[in-house]
């Protein structure tokens, strides 16, 4: 995770910058508040996995997100949420939506 953003975190955006990227046909299945738990789910995998922490050796390659553990994650946490209603199948539109919307705003690196 990158430190020094180039904008700040703004989740209403975040939510807006994911559906624009999940395809056509998905984009309305969800309500903002099932994307934001999504969200939230990847930041809990954030802080879970030591990615929110930085120590003073930090060295940018020392620790990045990896897609596949964090479409994994989600998809345990939403089969523990009894509530939750996102399709598994559609998890990795809003995981690599999340994904690129922190890239865009400089939150995180390539």
């Amino acid at each position: 995770m990158a430190t020094d953003n180039n904008m700040e975190y703004d989740e209403a955006q975040a939510v807006k910058f994911i559906r624009d990227y999940m395809p056509a046909d998905k984009r309305d299945l969800y309500d903002d508040d099932e994307i934001i738990n999504i969200i939230d789910m990847i930041w809990d995998y954030y802080e879970d996995n030591g990615l929110l922490e930085i120590s003073a050796d930090y060295d940018d390659d020392d620790q990045s997100p990896e897609l596949p553990d964090i479409i994994k994650y989600v998809k345990k946490m939403l089969a523990k949420d009894k509530l939750a209603v996102v399709d598994v199948d559609d998890v990795h539109y809003i995981v690599e939506g999340e994904l690129a919307y922190e890239k865009s705003i400089g939150a995180l690196e390539d």
